[in-house]
């Protein structure tokens, strides 16, 4: 699998907004977003994934390819503001992995 489809383009997005943190909210909706802080950011990322949905439902692939890139780029931000790396999270993937999905949430449960 190509790095662009095994988490390299979230990295490189990922080193986007970092590199966008304290440029001003003026010029970046980046450093705008992160300015705002947690709540603003989480707000953004829920009305994405509401758009994703939506897309899913009613208006076919190419919009859910481009409301999925909203959610995702969201996402990102709202690691980096949790100070969360992508690692953090491939490294939590790669922990289910052959696990299965029920048996997972289960063990969420205990």
């Amino acid at each position: 699998m190509s790095d662009k489809l095994n988490g390299g383009v979230l990295d490189a997005l990922y080193a986007v907004i970092e590199a966008r943190r304290g440029a001003n909210p003026d010029e970046s909706y980046t450093a705008w977003l992160l300015d705002k802080g947690t709540s603003k950011i989480a707000e953004k990322v829920g009305e994405e994934a509401v758009e994703t949905v939506i897309a899913a439902l009613k208006e076919g692939p190419d919009a859910l390819a481009s409301e999925s890139a909203d959610l995702l780029y969201h996402l990102c931000v709202l690691w980096a503001d949790a100070g969360l790396k992508p690692e953090d999270v491939w490294t939590k993937l790669t922990e289910r992995e052959g696990v299965s999905g029920l048996t997972e949430k289960a063990n969420r449960k205990s």
